[in-house]
């Protein structure tokens, strides 16, 4: 019982705490204000995989940036383009984790509220929930790490 009353002071702790702290100190993107996010709608609050990509062109559409062409002013080179895929990839794996997460704390709860007299499936039901409170933490976590990198590198 005292270890559980540790894991939620650990995650009251994250949640009020530490992951707005983080969140705070986070850069703010440069770019922002150039790029025209209306070009990078995702889905369930997933973005999509040309994040920070899209411009808006001169008849009105949407188009991804390729390397060699100008992104913000400066030449978007081959480097430069591939890291942001690849973040862009490593975001999206990270939000699906984190709804994966939300999915099998509920299937956890659904687990303990119909274990009954069932000892097993009580305990059973307690370490989805716990395992899927230590992915869920772990994915907010690094979804903060990689948009801190994101930021970073532009």
């Amino acid at each position: 019982m005292k270890t559980l009353k540790n894991i939620l002071f650990g995650l009251v702790f994250i949640g009020l705490v530490a992951a707005p702290t983080a969140v705070m100190i986070s850069p703010q993107n440069t770019y922002a204000a150039v790029t025209d996010k209306t070009c990078e709608v995702g889905i369930l609050g997933i973005p999509p995989w040309y994040k920070n990509l899209a411009i808006r062109d001169s008849t009105g559409e949407c188009t991804v940036s390729s390397p060699g062409s100008e992104l913000n002013g400066a030449k978007l080179e081959l480097s430069d383009f591939i890291w942001r895929v690849v973040m862009n990839v490593i975001e999206i794996a990270l939000y699906l984790v984190g709804y994966i997460s939300v999915f099998f704390i509920l299937y956890g709860g659904f687990q303990f509220l119909t274990g009954g007299d069932n000892p097993s499936r009580v305990e059973s039901a307690r370490k989805t929930i716990l395992n899927a409170i230590i992915g869920l933490v772990i994915s907010i976590s690094a979804v903060i790490i990689v948009n801190v990198i994101f930021g970073i590198i532009g």
